[in-house]
């Protein structure tokens, strides 16, 4: 029914994922037949159900100011309920204008000079950058590997809760750059954590919607005394491939924190939608769930292949286990290089583009992460290329034969 095998023409997009131009700022030299697997978006054409209402869009031919209409709010409660099992109320869901900014706007609305923000590390870049560039101070709890897998430190977690009394947690579920999905136990303890220190609990849940193991639960869940702590963030760009749109939302059942979070999008006027970000997400939520469910199989066969191939040839590597979304996290300290000298070679010699572990904050030395969200040819070949790099390293050396 769909054809995930089918390449798009992002050469031509100017999507920074493909760009050439992008792609040597960020890597320097690649080899013509580089194959992009860094940045989070996939290859994948959007569905029918979306695209055929951009094209209806086009065929009017005008794109005036839009407004919040009923069924972009119809499109959020409906979907929130369908797929989480959460109800939410059309009061409590504003609109924002992509997941990073809304970032940098929730410390704003709660956090001043003095305040502190905590994550767990590593975790994606912008939730650092969103509290350095509001001059907040940053706090780390460092994720523990145990078997392979990402665990919290509660003990550490409530320590810090108690004695620095930071004012959000930027909590990432499910994780990335890992993948790694939070039990309801887990999610419960963090909930209850906040609440009890004071803590306002920013839940960003862009990945929720691709899960491959396990049963994700989300943080509106909770019992209402815990989730009135709660900001959620979500939007269908991951899973529907429409980042550029720049159009997501925030869930925030509390109305004292909702009206602090609300004055400040309207200090910074951010009061009306995008006019084909607010189609799309209404397209997508309404009417292409079967797209979605199709392509996260293709995802996990993906996944799967990219697994069985690097645990039956390549020893140097381990994969942590992609639980979620298309960002798989992988461990290659047994090769004897830094995270950085791996991903350049990579790059420079065999044109595969990764993502170094250390822009993931803290604690990502010695992974890198790959994109998975491409065409199985891309995985096929890309993989094949890492297994002729590793094998050309020479551990004294720490260097390898060129491609």
């Amino acid at each position: 029914m769909y054809n995930f095998n089918e390449k798009a023409d992002r050469m031509n997009e100017r999507c920074r994922k493909w760009d050439r131009k992008v792609i040597e700022e960020h890597f320097g030299r690649v080899p013509e037949d580089f194959i992009p697997l860094w940045i989070a978006d996939m290859d994948f054409k959007i569905p029918e159900t979306i695209s055929n209402v951009f094209q209806k869009a086009v065929e009017r031919g005008v794109f005036g100011y839009t407004y919040v209409y009923d069924e972009f709010y119809d499109a959020v409660i409906h979907w929130q309920r369908d797929m989480h099992h959460v109800e939410v109320e059309k009061e409590q869901i504003t609109l924002t204008y992509g997941t990073v900014s809304t970032l940098h706007y929730v410390i704003q609305a709660f956090c001043g000079e003095g305040d502190k923000v905590l994550m767990n590390t590593p975790i994606y870049n912008p939730f650092y950058h969103g509290a350095i560039k509001q001059r907040i101070k940053c706090l780390y709890n460092t994720l523990s590997i145990v078997n392979n897998r990402y665990y919290i430190d509660f003990q550490r977690l409530e320590t810090q809760l108690k004695e620095e009394k930071p004012k959000v947690y930027l909590f990432c579920s499910p994780h990335n750059p890992s993948g790694r999905v939070w039990s309801k136990q887990e999610l419960l303890t963090v909930s209850t954590l906040c609440k009890k220190y004071h803590t306002i609990l920013v839940v960003d849940e862009v990945h929720a919607e691709q899960i491959l193991f396990g049963d994700f639960t989300s943080a509106l869940s909770m019992e209402k005394d815990l989730t009135d702590n709660v900001i959620l963030l979500a939007s269908p760009n991951k899973a529907f491939n429409l980042g550029g749109l720049k159009t997501s939302y925030a869930i925030i059942p509390n109305p004292e924190i909702r009206k602090k979070f609300k004055t400040l999008l309207e200090r910074n006027s951010i009061t009306s939608p995008n006019t084909f970000g607010i189609m799309g997400l209404i397209a997508a939520y309404a009417n292409s769930r079967q797209w979605l469910e199709a392509v996260t199989v293709y995802i996990k066969k993906n996944y799967e292949f990219f697994e069985s191939y690097i645990s039956e040839r390549i020893p140097e590597l381990q994969i942590m286990q992609m639980e979620s979304s298309y960002l798989v996290w992988v461990n290659i300290e047994k090769t004897g290089l830094s995270s950085k000298a791996l991903t350049e070679i990579l790059a420079a010699q065999y044109g595969v583009l990764v993502e170094d572990g250390n822009h993931f904050v803290r604690d990502g030395e010695g992974w890198i992460r790959v994109n998975l969200g491409t065409q199985r040819e891309n995985i096929i070949e890309a993989v094949r290329r890492i297994e002729s790099c590793i094998r050309a390293i020479d551990p004294r050396r720490g260097y390898l034969i060129l491609r």
